[in-house]
């Protein structure tokens, strides 16, 4: 049976999902930092098994960013990711009852843009905003 729970801080859950999607995962002390600044998250169980997960981090007023949108490889293509999508989405309405003009941004994974576009998000480009960008660095010797 599909249950989901809100703002679990579960260290090794979230690592074990972040291993299963093919990201790795973080030391534990690392997780559990990004999990307590976590503003609001949403884990997806079938019975006791974690099978999804998704967070928004950010400023909770202004600016929000969707992060870490999971489901474990044998349960994609059964709408989890929509599910946890669509729980995201409704906070952030709740939000925007606040701030109407609140921005929200995410990354998508290489490929995994039609997903999220589903959901009203297009490309900043798009937005007449220009690319998003990220900070690389190159290792310091």
């Amino acid at each position: 049976m599909i249950k989901i729970k809100e703002n679990n801080k579960n260290v090794y859950e979230f690592n074990l999902l972040y291993d299963s999607v093919g990201w790795g995962a973080y030391k534990n002390e690392v997780t559990k930092k990004a999990l307590d600044n976590t503003f609001y998250s949403i884990s997806v169980y079938n019975d006791d098994e974690i099978i999804g997960y998704g967070r928004i981090i950010g400023d909770t007023i202004c600016f929000l960013y969707i992060q870490d949108i999971m489901v474990k490889p044998e349960y994609q293509g059964n709408k989890i990711g929509t599910l946890i999508m669509n729980k995201l989405l409704e906070k952030i309405d709740k939000i925007k009852e606040e701030n109407p003009y609140l921005r929200v941004y995410l990354g998508a994974s290489k490929n995994r843009e039609k997903f999220y576009e589903k959901f009203g998000f297009i490309k900043r480009i798009d937005a007449d905003l220009g690319y998003g960008m990220i900070l690389k660095r190159l290792e310091v010797h």
